[in-house]
């Protein structure tokens, strides 16, 4: 309880960049939030937060085209990168989200985890592969977060796991097994913040 209220007290939005030049000053550690459009990375990130609408959540899918910055608790910094994998979005916008991600991966020291969200009932995809690669030539530690888990059948997550675990095996910045998370039903929170309190202290 007492790790859910660092988590909960104070949440605020304070930046966001969508080039190098807008990125705020270093002055917490940071955790980013990275995932394919439409895998439940707002609902995820409010239900972590105890909050409805700190970050937007919406239908029409690769909404978020920016890195968005929030204050958690004084405590870090959360970092909702954009969402990828979203086929209407222009080639060149694509282009500049990939540079400004490698370059923002590459460059920020204060950086200390990446949380990679893949969709439970559909496990990695080529666009995860193509993040995680970044992640790894970066050398930023990451841990794949399986989201909507209450949407998936045990025999189905109990696959997706196990493929999971033997792609992470060939990343060497990876933590070596995934995390479910269900945020519509608030399921495997307590242990997320565990993996980040852990990453940050």
């Amino acid at each position: 309880m007492e790790l859910e209220k660092r988590f909960t007290s104070k949440c605020e939005f304070f930046a966001a960049a969508d080039t190098l030049d807008w990125l705020p000053p270093v002055t917490l550690p940071e955790v980013a939030f990275a995932g394919r459009s439409n895998v439940g990375k707002s609902t995820l990130i409010n239900a972590l937060t105890g909050r409805k609408k700190l970050a937007r959540t919406s239908n029409t899918p690769g909404r978020t085209q920016q890195l968005n910055f929030f204050n958690i608790g004084d405590a870090f910094h959360l970092v909702d990168m954009p969402g990828y994998g979203y086929a209407k979005v222009s080639k060149s916008k694509i282009a500049n989200w990939i540079k400004v991600l490698e370059n923002y991966l590459k460059g920020r020291v204060p950086l200390r985890l990446a949380l990679v969200l893949v969709d439970s009932r559909h496990g990695l995809k080529p666009s995860d592969l193509e993040i995680m690669d970044l992640l790894n030539k970066a050398a930023v530690p990451y841990r794949v977060i399986l989201t909507k888990g209450d949407k998936a059948n045990k025999s189905e997550i109990t696959k997706t796991v196990a493929k999971i675990e033997e792609a992470l095996k060939k990343n060497p910045a990876a933590y070596p097994t995934p995390h479910l998370t269900s945020g519509d039903k608030k399921e495997g929170l307590d242990e997320l913040r565990e993996i980040i309190w852990q990453a940050i202290s």
